[in-house]
């Protein structure tokens, strides 16, 4: 190792069964870097951190820290190393205090008093060296998810990190939380911290890494001065092929699917939603924009029927309610692609076949008189898996073995495998790399040029505008008057998700 180089993995390789997971990587960190691993998703990316951290043992291959070889296999020997990771799915415990969820595991149980007072001096200081501010007193559990982050980051710090690994840290992240990260995160590699962060995101890659290391199918492909490269060449050197996202041809929509007249929705004693209308017709796309925390998690759950109206009218076809149960709407031809897709989404202990076919069961296709036809099912699934590209195993694979990205495209699939007359799709990009987005899209459109009305709840404005027929924001919890997308640009749908309509009236 050079003297400025902190980290070298050497010819890494990890299977599982039949899938090469990393074949023979080798990379270095060295000293105040911000190295971004850029993949597709499923090219092992995470899975070579998970060996760097010791979640994982590499079937032959060396990882050596700071001069000496790291044990494999052993997260304590990363940690007392001076190796921390922060995972894309955060590993906090809700009904405990910052403080409490920063101290797990750092005191013997034969110790005879906590140091309670001497952690809480240092996390503060920690945090006003960083940027970080938190409060140690705070219920994990009434954190943002910007805040979760930073404690997770805080956490790895306390621990004395030298060499930080951050997995799809700006996954659930608003591009105002992204931006404060990444300035954090440069700050940081001024003090010597080194950092890699791990992303399918050209943007970020481009505007905050120094250096960047393509993996594509397990295999380190390319690697780049950040300043030498451009978002083409990267996104060509991650997906193996030009990359171009589909175009929305001009088509006259049908009749209306769905309506939402002055709708209310109170959960947990709080308007989540007010005086809100709207309509979505066949063979239409109505884009919902809005910054994360305005409303869309409630109105994705009243028009997948979890949530009921607390007033105003909602109507099906014509048919008037105030609440369609999920049944209902599923046996009704609607798909839904939810927020959440690992509380919501999918279950990750089951199969892939079994998650194919989780939503209609109880439908002819799949069973019959309550037997279920597992030939059937499986057929289905490995037609899924391969129409929509699903990496990371087959129909007998569970779920929780998945990248994030593959489990979104799972769920996208069994939905538009479905045909459906209404789809709800809830942030259907977040996570995946560009080439998956560029299929989502063009799989989308597709499902509205056979007649499916769409309702788009996104938080990436270039993602609603080249998609959407019409656009309303959500702000607050409630909706502007709907624009025609031909009448939209980024300024004024930029104002309207900050509240500010073009007409007194909201929608």
């Amino acid at each position: 190792m050079s003297q400025d180089t902190v980290l070298e993995l050497s010819d890494i390789t990890k299977r599982f069964g039949d899938l090469v997971a990393n074949d023979a990587i080798s990379l270095s960190l060295r000293q105040g870097e911000l190295l971004a691993l850029l993949g597709e998703n499923g090219a092992g990316k995470t899975t070579l951190m998970n060996i760097l951290f010791g979640h994982y043992t590499a079937d032959s291959g060396d990882v050596r820290v700071f001069g000496g070889d790291l044990p494999p296999g052993r997260p304590r020997a990363a940690i007392a190393a001076g190796v921390g990771m922060v995972h894309q799915h955060f590993t906090l415990a809700g009904n405990l205090t910052v403080l409490d969820n920063i101290m797990i595991g750092t005191e013997s149980l034969g110790q005879w008093r906590s140091g309670r007072r001497a952690a809480r001096d240092k996390l503060l200081a920690l945090a006003e060296r960083f940027g970080l501010e938190v409060d140690p007193e705070a219920l994990v559990s009434d954190l943002s998810v910007g805040e979760k982050q930073r404690v997770e980051i805080l956490k790895a710090l306390y621990r004395d990190a030298r060499i930080l690994i951050l997995d799809e840290p700006t996954a659930v992240l608003t591009q105002i939380e992204a931006e404060r990260l990444f300035d954090t995160l440069r700050s940081m590699t001024r003090e010597g911290l080194s950092v890699i962060f791990i992303s399918h995101k050209l943007a970020e890659v481009t505007a905050a890494s120094s250096r960047v290391v393509i993996l594509r199918a397990g295999a380190v492909v390319a690697e780049r001065r950040t300043a030498d490269t451009n978002r083409a060449e990267l996104a060509e050197l991650m997906v193996g092929r030009r990359v171009t996202r589909p175009v929305r041809q001009d088509q006259e929509p049908g009749d209306e699917i769905l309506t939402l007249a002055h709708v209310d929705v109170v959960e947990n004693s709080r308007k989540q939603l007010n005086d809100v209308s709207l309509s979505v017709r066949s063979g239409e796309i109505l884009g919902i924009i809005g910054v994360s925390g305005n409303g869309q998690a409630a109105l994705g759950r009243l028009t997948c029927g979890l949530v009921g109206a607390d007033g105003g009218e909602m109507a099906y076809d014509g048919i008037k309610s105030d609440r369609f149960t999920p049944r209902q709407l599923v046996e009704n031809a609607t798909g839904r692609i939810p927020e959440d897709r690992n509380t919501e989404g999918a279950v990750g202990e089951m199969n892939l076949w079994e998650n194919a076919v989780l939503e209609r069961i109880g439908d002819g296709r799949f069973s019959r008189y309550g037997i279920v036809d597992r030939t059937g099912c499986r057929a289905f699934a490995a037609d899924l898996i391969a129409r929509f590209d699903v990496r990371g195993g087959g129909p007998q694979t569970p779920a929780r073995q998945l990248s994030g990205g593959n489990m979104q495209k799972m769920i996208l699939g069994r939905n538009l495998a479905a045909t459906p007359r209404l789809l709800i799709a809830n942030q259907p990009t977040r996570g995946l790399d560009e080439g998956a987005i560029a299929a989502v899209h063009g799989e989308l459109l597709a499902a509205r040029r056979a007649g499916a009305a769409i309702i788009l709840i996104s938080e990436d404005l270039d993602e609603v505008m080249a998609l959407a027929d019409r656009i309303q924001a959500i702000f607050k919890g409630r909706l502007s008057a709907p624009i025609a997308a031909g009448n939209a640009d980024a300024r004024r749908v930029g104002l309207m998700m900050a509240g500010i309509w073009e007409t007194d009236d909201a929608a």
